[in-house]
């Protein structure tokens, strides 16, 4: 199903992501400006949205849709022609519209050693690379790296005849970018794991510089905790002593959250004080991605 995802259509892809921003709305004048931002999550699992009020930059509404059952017959494109029949929030009118790809199909390159024309080749060592994959990269100018990623070009059509124009970027930009962001005075490393159904990010941070990014896919509790304990080895963490933070679909008393509370003694859920709104903590540690789109 990844692999039909990933055909190219040309109808999108001479168009890089810096490029897919509508211009109607860089030029419309403050009378025509609406003030709203629409950001969508996608994966093959389904979609989250939410709408923005750009003037406080804040949610004003969040939403979960879950698609049908996926197979290789299956037209992905299809299902959220279904979401957006739906959701009619899906199909009113924004000044801005943001695509976040939710993916395990890219890597973080430091900018000393990124290159543009050669963007399947950071990707070869960790994912199949086809000759007719589509590449992008997101900067973190800040931070002197890229992530360079293969974004789901049918959606990306998908989306184009939707909104005609947008912007898009990697989840996991977002997710790296916002924990060096928020880790300004942290001098000891401090690990970030960030949780979804089937899979997990474990981010790895130390003065404000990423020491490490991994994600991984996990059945059991049992597979969650190896990775994590594994990881900590490789960087030499003692679990008696280093701090993990947890965050995505967690809560305090979860079976990932108790085995991981068991062996690594500094255990905590991430602090989402920081971010502003009326959604719950639950809520906003879930869709933390979504939510700084």
């Amino acid at each position: 199903m990844l692999r039909i995802l990933r055909q190219i259509q040309y109808k999108f892809v001479s168009l890089p992501s810096a490029l897919i921003q509508n211009n109607m709305w860089q030029n419309s004048s403050v009378i025509d400006k609406m003030y709203q931002k629409l950001a969508i999550q996608v994966s093959l699992n389904g979609l989250s949205f939410a709408t923005f009020d750009t003037l406080t930059n804040k949610a004003t509404m969040l939403k979960k849709v879950a698609l049908g059952k996926v197979n290789l017959t299956t037209k992905v494109e299809d299902l959220f022609a279904e979401a957006f029949q739906k959701h009619q929030e899906l199909t009113a009118s924004y000044d801005e519209v943001v695509i976040i790809h939710s993916n395990n199909l890219s890597t973080f390159v430091p900018t000393a050693l990124f290159d543009e024309e050669y963007l399947g080749s950071y990707l070869q060592f960790n994912t199949k690379v086809f000759e007719t994959d589509f590449f992008a990269y997101d900067e973190l100018g800040n931070y002197e790296m890229n992530n360079v990623y293969i974004p789901y070009v049918n959606l990306n059509n998908y989306f184009i005849d939707q909104f005609g124009t947008f912007d898009y970027k990697h989840a996991n930009t977002v997710l790296v970018k916002k924990l060096l962001d928020v880790s300004k005075n942290t001098e000891e490393p401090k690990m970030f794991v960030h949780i979804s159904d089937t899979h997990f990010e474990i981010v790895v941070i130390q003065n404000q510089k990423l020491q490490l990014y991994n994600s991984f896919e996990y059945k059991t509790p049992e597979d969650f905790l190896y990775y994590i304990l594994f990881t900590a080895e490789q960087l030499h963490l003692n679990p008696e002593s280093f701090k993990l933070d947890l965050l995505g679909k967690i809560a305090e008393g979860d079976v990932l959250y108790n085995m991981a509370y068991k062996y690594v003694r500094n255990t905590n859920l991430f602090d989402v004080s920081f971010m502003l709104g009326s959604l719950t903590e639950d809520e906003k540690r879930e869709h933390f991605i979504l939510l700084h789109s």
